[in-house]
């Protein structure tokens, strides 16, 4: 059962599946499609396809290239319409709040940010918009872009490739139990989000740092 699908996952023409993970990954990091689209769990379940070096290779680098991209398209954005881009409707509907803690971590953490906020959920979409925002020189946020984007989607596709490999083995050695098997992917799955989520608390409670102590930091130097 479980195999089947992966084989028929597998046997999808790579160029799609790359593409489909790359293009995930863009919706995910970029201001607005990050609200919405599913770029983490999908590249998780896309990443279960690589059972080869060069596919991961390619998974990877296709993947980073296009977290650097929606990375910069919300710094760009952050740069062209300043601070009040916190004001838009869709960014106050969906991170308000956070739109000002990733403002206070940006002042505490400078490019350090950029490439912590890839692992938060909401703050990967946030702070890239909000280092523009705050005129964090592209010459030091496109190198820190560079270093998230490697190592978060390094990391993803490596889990799904490994829970990949680790289905295929477990269905092999118990047969026919093949809902064994669905049942530890998805506790791996339901690990993961809760992982995520527990993250994601652990940053709101520290961009939630009083703010007096946020507003005696420095602003980014050029």
């Amino acid at each position: 059962m479980i195999s089947d699908f992966l084989t028929w996952l597998q046997n999808l023409p790579e160029g799609w599946l790359i593409l489909g993970a790359g293009l995930l990954v863009f919706g995910e990091t970029c201001l607005g499609l990050g609200f919405v689209a599913p770029g983490e769990t999908g590249l998780f379940i896309l990443g279960v396809t690589v059972d080869s070096v060069p596919e991961f290779v390619a998974m990877w680098l296709v993947t980073t290239g296009c977290a650097m991209l929606g990375y910069t398209a919300g710094y760009w954005l952050g740069r062209y319409f300043g601070p009040k881009l916190r004001n838009v409707k869709f960014v106050d509907k969906h991170g308000g709040e956070s739109w000002d803690k990733a403002v206070e971590f940006l002042q505490r953490r400078g490019a350090v940010a950029v490439m912590i906020a890839i692992f938060l959920p909401v703050m990967r979409t946030l702070v890239p918009a909000a280092a523009g925002a705050a005129k964090l020189p592209f010459h030091r946020f496109l190198p820190a872009a560079g270093v998230a984007g490697l190592a978060w989607c390094a990391l993803h596709v490596g889990i799904g490739a490994a829970l990949g490999e680790s289905a295929k083995w477990l269905e092999s050695a118990i047969g026919k139990g093949s809902w064994v098997v669905l049942g530890v992917l998805v506790a791996g799955f339901v690990v993961i989000m809760l992982l995520k989520r527990k993250r994601k608390a652990a940053a709101e409670r520290q961009a939630g740092v009083a703010p007096e102590a946020a507003a005696t930091e420095p602003e980014p130097q050029r």
